[in-house]
């Protein structure tokens, strides 16, 4: 898989300002650097050296590149030196250039958990809506962290909170591979799209079904998840839960369904292929937003078993039944003390 915090996992064991190694590299939180690639504004920018940066500023280019296509500015957003971000910026520096991931400052504050970075650029008027390599936005980032104070900030800002990535992933899609309920409940209320569907028409409420989470399952259907909706390749979101072995999420989506009592015929989502091999899992903070979709339950066309999906029935059918005979049992048993 790939990674989207390339030394996220490290962070915590790291000061927060680089070090420069035996061999001349500078690490950086989210970028690792070459001393000797650095131009000398660009390495006083990762180290937050405020002193050099406005001596260099007068002779130097704020917004000359490296040999990633990485400003000053990116460098000092990756690393959270807010005074170096301040001074870059009134120093003109240019806020939507991008590197070789496509990324802005922006999306590099935000990738790094720099949130008071991020703030800063937002209110300097930076792009909330450019997208890297594999079309995540700022808030696909702050979805998977997952931040709410800096997704409101970016709404505030003209973030579109249903844009989908390469993937076809929304915001909220982010959110509910990560099992976020929190901010899940926050995106809903600020009108993301309940019903989204990805590339491969699988929609939210696959999703949570798949992974299992059931409290999720129930915000989305009080949010009126539709359970109708087929991915391409046939499957329901009650179908997820099945064949995950999640029960308690199925009869949910069965007993939504059954109120809801709608006459509508089950919508088809996609035509893509399913690339993916492996069942749903929430990735962590170290996977691509994006990438990280493999398949739902599985790829039905490899996984799919119509006989372990009738037995699957069955058993529900069977456990309904006996619920029955034991819900009868006990008010025929009532009955005989009332009239005895």
């Amino acid at each position: 898989m790939k990674k989207i915090f390339n030394n996220l996992a490290k962070r915590k064991k790291r000061d927060p300002s680089p070090n420069t190694s035996e061999g001349g590299s500078v690490v950086s939180v989210g970028y690792e650097l070459k001393d000797k690639d650095l131009s000398k504004l660009h390495r006083a920018a990762s180290t937050g050296d405020v002193t050099k940066i406005k001596q260099l500023i007068k002779k130097q280019d704020v917004n000359q590149l490296d040999k990633e296509n990485r400003t000053p500015l990116h460098l000092a957003c990756a690393n959270g030196h807010i005074d170096a971000v301040k001074l870059l910026l009134e120093s003109k520096s240019k806020l939507n250039l991008c590197d070789n991931d496509n990324r802005s400052p922006l999306l590099k504050a935000i990738q790094c958990q720099q949130e008071s970075c991020a703030k800063i650029l937002l209110e300097h008027n930076a792009d909330p809506n450019l997208v890297d390599v594999n079309g995540n936005a700022a808030l696909h980032l702050a979805a998977l962290i997952p931040v709410i104070p800096l997704a409101v900030q970016l709404l505030d800002h003209g973030a579109d909170i249903n844009g989908s990535n390469k993937e076809g992933c929304t915001p909220l899609s982010l959110a509910v591979t990560q099992n976020n309920e929190e901010m899940l409940e926050f995106l809903l209320k600020e009108g993301a799209t309940v019903n989204s569907c990805d590339k491969n028409g699988r929609t939210p409420l696959m999703i949570s079904a798949s992974n299992g989470n059931s409290n999720l399952v129930k915000l989305l259907l009080q949010n009126d998840a539709n359970v109708d909706v087929k991915d391409e390749k046939g499957w329901t979101a009650d179908d997820y839960g099945v064949m995950n072995g999640h029960h308690a999420c199925s009869h949910l989506i069965i007993e939504h369904g059954s109120k809801k009592m709608t006459n509508m015929s089950p919508s088809y989502c996609g035509s893509g292929k399913m690339k993916g091999k492996s069942l749903f899992t929430s990735p962590n903070r170290n996977v691509e937003a994006g990438s990280y979709l493999v398949s739902p339950a599985a790829n039905k066309n490899e996984f799919y078993c119509p006989e372990k999906l009738e037995r699957e029935r069955e058993r529900e059918r069977k456990e309904k039944d006996q619920h029955s005979v034991l819900n009868h049992a006990i008010y025929f048993k009532n009955s005989i003390q009332i009239f005895s």
